[in-house]
């Protein structure tokens, strides 16, 4: 499997085969975001670069996580992960239909950088969170978890929830106090804790998305910088945190770490 470590989309895969037992069965290949990609890749992918994709032998490469989650389910199918009863596979299914809303509001938010319009993405976060709620209160039977465990909405859940840690350092964001955000609270804070899916902190997570709180995604460079926060070396855990404020001036390669000063 070639796939940026960092990557949330990525980690759902790792999460999945982790659950499974198969962890030590895939052979990972790190993809660096900050260079181009190499040509075999670009065949494997047909093109495009979004990771992860899984090269099978003898057979087409297959992206796009959820597609891969797919598959992995029905080629590995114990110990089974999704429901295996299609109406309870169509429960939790209509909490996974928010993931893709979830996903671009919480990347749009990070990446914002019109302070005026903080709250507009704010309240777009929270309303997403208050749907989810909804979901979980009318049809989840799990007082944690959907279900009884974690599962098939934890496993495309968990990782956004570890990426927006950005949004709680970058922009202070939090889940308010009430009722209609009680039950995704607790959701949030089982998935979070989960013992198969520490595959990141939150110090990695703010270090290497400090070029997206500054507007660029990708691997692209915020202006007057020239090594982005997603460099595999220095080693993120060698770097001093970022600066919270996003919407000030921002850091430079040196007070990010990112180049090694020497002394004379």
């Amino acid at each position: 499997m070639y796939h940026i470590p960092v990557c949330p989309f990525s980690q759902r895969v790792e999460i999945l085969l982790s659950l499974k037992g198969l962890s030590d069965e895939v052979d990972f290949h790190t993809v660096d975001i900050t260079k181009p990609r190499p040509e075999f890749l670009l065949e494997l992918t047909k093109g495009t670069t979004a990771m992860p994709v899984i090269d099978v032998p003898g057979k087409t490469a297959i992206k796009e996580s959820m597609v891969i989650l797919r598959m992995i389910e029905s080629m590995f199918p114990d110990p089974p992960v999704a429901r295996l009863d299609p109406h309870e596979h169509a429960l939790e299914s209509l909490l996974v239909e928010k993931q893709g809303a979830f996903t671009t509001a919480g990347y749009m938010m990070v990446m914002n950088q019109d302070e005026a319009k903080r709250d507009e993405f704010r309240e777009r976060m929270l309303k997403l969170y208050r749907e989810m709620d909804a979901v979980l209160v009318d049809y989840a039977p799990g007082d944690t978890f959907f279900f009884g465990r974690f599962g098939w909405s934890e496993v495309i859940f968990t990782p956004m929830f570890m990426r927006f840690w950005f949004l709680e350092y970058y922009e202070g964001f939090e889940l308010p106090e009430g009722a209609e955000y009680d039950r995704v609270r607790r959701w949030r804070a089982a998935c979070l804790a989960e013992p198969h899916a520490q595959q990141v902190t939150p110090e990695e997570i703010n270090k290497l998305y400090y070029d997206y709180a500054r507007g660029k995604g990708n691997g692209a460079l915020p202006e007057g910088r020239s090594v982005s926060t997603f460099t595999f070396e220095p080693h993120w855990r060698d770097r001093p945190m970022p600066p919270k404020d996003k919407y000030g001036p921002g850091a430079t390669d040196e007070a990010l770490g990112l180049i090694q000063t020497v002394s004379r």
